[in-house]
């Protein structure tokens, strides 16, 4: 019986694995603080965008905004 074949799977695993280790790793992504978020404002003369379909608009002239605090959950898997 041939035994070549599993010297092939072993070149393969060990090339699998040094593949693996020097793969770059990604980094990190801090999340955004509440800090970091646009406070909107009242001003008065402001323009008040009008918007179709879907879009970020930043900077709004709002009358309230309420509940701006960031929550943490830990999950237990």
């Amino acid at each position: 019986m041939p035994w070549w074949w599993l010297i092939q799977l072993v070149v393969a695993v060990a090339l699998a694995v040094i593949a693996y280790a020097l793969a770059p790793k990604p980094k990190k992504v801090k999340p955004a603080a509440t800090k970091d978020l646009d406070n909107p404002t009242a001003d008065a003369g402001r323009p008040i965008p009008v918007v179709f379909g879907s879009i970020n608009v930043s900077g709004v002239n709002v009358l309230w905004f309420g509940d701006k605090h960031k929550r943490e959950y830990e999950v237990k898997a």
